[in-house]
């Protein structure tokens, strides 16, 4: 029996995936779901992923052995930009083979793997597959981090809406208690927007309070 996986998006860069996703495994391990964090595809780094690092920093679980045998990182690019022009760059193509194998490999081992994507989901990995492509062929369930900035709301919908349109699983809306806006008649309108927006629409999808870093 494997375990389930879990693909992180967010609807804009820096919304705060990966401390969403370092927050979720630190939470359903004290919880008793025995859960990893991989990165799909990490640029800008050079043998390590500074997002795994980071997920082992909330953890507070220290390194695990599959971080040491790159399972939790297959993939790594030199140049901090979009997987498909990061991997021109550094001129060789992604293996998404690999990438494959790698999640099979954790989701043996856990009850939960948490898999990180790159920014959001229209993303491109390559010239003619974008992140939620990825996400469509494996047939991955999504948890996808919002907040309650300026201007999420339209970006929340559109990711909800490309979802629903690729017939497409929404776990849950993680909500990043970190980015709120610094006006909070905003901050307040956008997660009762959003929370009346899922009961509508997402019936079967949770909501998730990320909370502030303390």
């Amino acid at each position: 029996m494997t375990g389930s996986v879990y693909f992180i998006s967010g609807i804009d860069t820096g919304i705060g995936k990966t401390y969403t996703t370092g927050y979720l495994a630190k939470l359903w391990n004290e919880q008793g779901q025995k859960t990893i964090t991989q990165k799909l595809i990490q640029t800008g780094n050079t043998d390590i992923s500074e997002d795994i690092e980071q997920h082992r920093e909330i953890m507070g679980m220290g390194w695990f052995p599959e971080d040491e045998t790159k399972l939790t990182m297959p993939e790594i690019f030199s140049y901090p930009a979009s997987p498909h022009l990061a991997s021109k760059i550094d001129g060789r193509e992604i293996d998404f083979e690999k990438i494959a194998d790698a999640t099979q490999q954790l989701a043996e081992t856990y009850d939960v793997v948490l898999l990180e994507g790159a920014g959001g989901l229209m993303v491109p990995l390559t010239t003619s597959l974008l992140s939620i492509d990825y996400v469509a062929q494996k047939k991955l369930p999504v948890i996808l981090v919002s907040s309650g900035r300026l201007g999420s709301i339209n970006h929340t919908i559109l990711s909800l809406e490309a979802l629903k349109s690729r017939g497409l699983e929404l776990y849950a809306l993680a909500y990043n208690l970190n980015d709120e806006s610094q006006d909070e008649l905003i901050s307040k309108d956008t997660a009762e927007f959003l929370k009346h927006y899922l009961v509508k629409h997402f019936p079967n999808s949770a909501w998730i309070d990320i909370p502030v870093i303390c």
